[in-house]
């Protein structure tokens, strides 16, 4: 596989950068750039790559080579070798559409020689872990589904992906990658740390929490957070929950917040609650998240023998930025360095990770992870 990178900068008008990836003839062209970055080079995308499949969304920061921006249009160009690709994608009516929309978008793929799928969906109005639910129900057990929902900065105001068909604010997007020539693998990790007592679910709907040890969810989150629910929900961001299960084993899966209904007193957190369950709030330090991505990468790296090039996607969470700041650049670093300067990065900060969930090879929705999907071919 051949793979090449371009990364423009406000105003994007220079898009005649683009065109070594366009005469590349690329089979599969991935792009991630903010919101106005989007608007403003859609329509270009459809007409310089017609015979490459497109796909990409909006961030809440860009991943590339040249480490973590804000504000830029990263293109990422991969020429497989033998590997084929298809795309699917379907609107997501609501939010209860959520589980009929995975359901929809893995059934329009192509079965035969599917190897795995790249997802990538609107960040908000949207049950992520309904959606893999949906395609996981679909497709035959040892696919692997990886990629992550659109981000809007901090904001949580509209998220847009782009795919085949344009640009889009309703729409969930995927790729099938297909030939025995594919090498595929994963690794996921957060690196927060619970704190504080576990709190029993007393009421939730699907991804939707309204009480916790009876009293409303919010209320009790307000407490916790202080001077920071002034913030909400983006400060929540810097609080997600763990999820624990009846027993109040630790699962590995976090959750965030998504929004906030004042008047129900309840929590939208971006995939589904155990009802059940129990629930522990999280913080985290710079130094536990960096470790943490270089977790993810080991995970990856160890599936792949004699790794000399290929693509990482990296999708991290908008909530790991926040606390990271201005050293948010050393997550992307230490998952570089593990995985070794011939392959190039590509990726963005989301409002959803989905990956694999521990030994497990099914994906689920992270929320506060850095999930590293490594694809080389084999030829």
């Amino acid at each position: 596989m051949r793979v090449s990178q371009i990364t423009l900068q406000k105003p994007y008008g220079d898009l005649a950068a683009l065109g070594p990836l366009e005469s590349m003839r690329p089979n599969l062209v991935l792009v991630f750039g903010s919101d106005g970055a989007l608007r403003a080079t859609a329509n270009h995308f459809a007409l310089a790559f017609g015979k490459s499949h497109v796909i990409g969304c909006s961030t809440a920061g860009e991943i590339s080579n040249q480490g973590v921006s804000d504000d830029t249009l990263v293109v990422t160009a991969v020429e497989f070798k033998a590997a084929t690709v298809q795309q699917s994608s379907t609107v997501l009516a609501s939010m209860h559409d959520s589980l009929d929309a995975g359901v929809r978008l893995a059934s329009a793929l192509p079965k035969d020689g599917l190897r795995a799928i790249l997802i990538f969906g609107q960040g908000l109005a949207i049950n992520g872990s309904a959606v893999i639910a949906g395609m996981i129900s679909v497709v035959s057990p040892g696919i692997t589904i990886n990629g992550g929902l659109a981000g809007d900065g901090a904001s949580f105001t509209q998220t847009w992906v782009l795919d085949d068909h344009g640009l889009s604010n309703n729409r969930l997007s995927c790729i099938g990658l297909y030939g025995d020539s594919l090498r595929f693998s994963q690794g996921s990790y957060g690196g927060w740390s619970p704190f504080g007592p576990a709190r029993k679910v007393t009421r939730c709907e699907n991804n939707v929490l309204f009480e916790l040890d009876g009293e409303p969810a919010l209320a009790v989150y307000k407490r916790y957070l202080g001077e920071h629910a002034k913030g909400l929900p983006a400060s929540g961001l810097l609080f997600p929950f763990a999820m624990l299960g009846s027993d109040h084993s630790e699962s590995g899966l976090i959750r965030t917040i998504l929004a906030v209904d004042e008047q129900e007193g309840s929590l939208t957190l971006a995939g589904d609650i155990d009802p059940q369950g129990y629930l522990k709030l999280m913080h985290a330090s710079t130094d536990a998240l960096v470790d943490g991505a270089e977790i993810a990468a080991n995970a990856a790296l160890e599936k792949h023998e004699n790794l000399s090039d290929g693509l990482a996607l990296m999708v991290s969470c908008v909530g790991r930025k926040l606390v990271m700041g201005g050293r948010v650049d050393e997550e992307v670093e230490a998952v570089a360095n593990v995985l070794g300067g011939e392959v190039t990065v590509t990726g963005f900060y989301s409002y959803g990770e989905i990956g694999p969930y521990g030994a497990e090879c099914h994906a689920r929705l992270h929320n506060q992870t850095m999930t590293v999907s490594l694809i080389t071919e084999a030829v």
